[in-house]
């Protein structure tokens, strides 16, 4: 069987991440504007000031926004069908709460997705990756305020209407269950749950001491779940040729051995981490195991209204698109062996190896994976829309860097995908995080390379943006070129 011909074959950014220009044409500060840099051991800090002696790596990121054109056309290049992005909601209302849109913010766009019709690509577009205005946290607290499910639709169906003609794949909320996973960085970047104390402090506080209390936490995901339902009825109704999906980070749990305490630990920790939100944007309804997990956390599941039952109901996804970077072990054994690093929430399987960040390195749990997906969500179509290899690389005298540590990354997961559609599963693209070095989500760092595309920027500030082509960028374009086949 194969990749079938029509598969979408490219790569994924973010626009905190990526754009740079922070403040530039009407922007509004954005909640990871504030975040400074950490690395594998230490926590990126949160910062709720402009510091200028603070190195703030979002401010400028790769500044995409003023090298779009080049990085476009090296993705077409590569063979790209589709590059997935961000509308970062500072830049179309800086506010949040603007009466009206920032023209100069959506022509950005307007150019963006027209430079990706000219050669072909089709941009999948997610509205929320992260990048809440400033002013949504400290004037409403965040999405626990159920004013800020209008402003998010406002938001989304101006986007809606401006790209109809140009968009047709879209994701509601980036990564929507990483506030689940228990890192203060998911209450911070997913559900703007800081406290009144954090908003207003004036000195670094790292983001896993951040404070959430769990019942605002939980309100504020049931509130990001009417928005995304209402916007997926608002599109539908501007557009009905939309599809529009969730987006999971994916975090398949294995237990660590076949002791029935484990594996009834690993099948919680999956519905949790994983099938909880799944749940209530693929199928529109909370699953039966959600009252539990409310009644053993001392959460009053009053939130959940009657009208929102219906939303949910009448506003599910027409696709199921998640990350993949690692699977993780977990057991009732206290004395099993932890994964250190960066963002690792298991315990060390001793079969396989692990990156520099101390992500496990299984392509295997790949094809794992989507088996599970498809069997849970039959008729929903999937997609792996985040999946990459974060390392240091090397350049040499002569400028080039030979990655062939990432060549087997992705050689090893994209022949597990194949396996996978051969098993039945309905997979209908792919989205590498990311083509192009960017800013690291977990670390803040340049140093932390994901990219095809070597970006010539650093953690001290210094480097001048350009351009180059690493040796994996040839081997992308032609496994592109060759629908999967040639992996060689």
């Amino acid at each position: 069987m194969g990749f079938p011909k029509n598969f979408l074959w490219g790569g994924a950014v973010a626009a905190n991440q990526c754009e740079g220009a922070y403040l530039e044409d009407g922007k509004g500060l954005c909640v990871p504007d504030m975040l400074l840099g950490g690395d594998v051991n230490t926590p990126r800090t949160f910062l709720p000031k402009n510091d200028p002696t603070a190195f703030y790596p979002s401010h400028e990121a790769i500044d995409f926004y003023h090298h779009y054109k080049e990085d476009i056309a090296l993705f077409a290049e590569m063979g790209f069908t589709v590059f997935r992005l961000s509308i970062n909601w500072g830049r179309i209302f800086p506010n949040g709460d603007d009466e009206t849109p920032n023209e100069a913010g959506l022509a950005f766009y307007d150019s963006v997705f027209d430079e990706c019709k000219k050669y072909g690509i089709e941009p999948l577009v997610t509205l929320c990756h992260y990048e809440i205005p400033w002013n949504i946290v400290t004037k409403y607290g965040g999405f626990k305020n159920r004013k800020v499910i209008d402003l998010f639709v406002k938001y989304a169906t101006t986007c809606f209407k401006r790209y109809k003609d140009k968009v047709k794949y879209w994701l509601t909320f980036n990564e929507i269950n990483i506030g689940m996973m228990g890192f203060g960085m998911g209450d911070l970047y997913g559900l703007g749950m800081m406290d009144e104390e954090d908003i207003h402090s004036d000195h670094r506080i790292p983001l896993n001491q951040l404070k959430a209390n769990r019942q605002q936490t939980m309100e504020a995901l049931h509130n990001e779940f009417v928005a995304s339902a209402l916007t997926v009825k608002a599109g539908h109704e501007i557009n009905p040729d939309f599809m529009i999906g969730n987006m999971i980070a994916q975090s398949t749990v294995y237990p660590l051995s076949p002791r029935p305490e484990d594996m009834l630990l690993a099948q919680k920790e999956e519905r949790i981490r994983n099938f909880y939100c799944g749940d209530v944007q693929v199928r529109g309804e909370y699953p039966s195991y959600a009252y539990r997990y409310f009644e053993e956390n001392g959460i009053d599941p009053s939130f959940i209204t009657e009208e929102d039952k219906k939303i949910l109901k009448e506003g599910t996804v027409d696709m199921y698109t998640f990350s993949y970077y690692m699977t993780n072990c977990v057991s009732i054994d206290p004395t099993a062996e932890k994964i250190g690093g960066n963002m690792s929430m298991g315990l060390k399987n001793p079969y396989l190896k692990a990156s520099d960040w101390g992500w496990t390195i299984d392509p295997k749990g790949l094809r794992y994976t989507l088996n599970e997906l498809h069997d849970r969500y039959p008729n929903t179509p999937l997609m792996v829309v985040e999946n990459g290899f974060g390392a240091f690389d090397q350049v040499e005298e002569d400028g080039s860097v030979h990655d062939s540590y990432r060549i087997d990354y992705f050689r090893d997961h994209i022949q597990e995908m194949k396996e996978a559609i051969e098993d039945g599963v309905p997979l209908i693209g792919y989205t590498t995080w990311g083509p192009i070095d960017l800013v690291s989500a977990g670390t803040g760092q340049y140093a932390k390379r994901y990219g095809f595309i070597y970006v010539n920027r650093h953690d001290d500030g210094t480097g001048d943006f350009s351009r180059s082509r690493k040796d994996s960028f040839a081997w992308y374009k032609k496994v592109i070129a060759s629908d999967g086949e040639d992996l060689d």
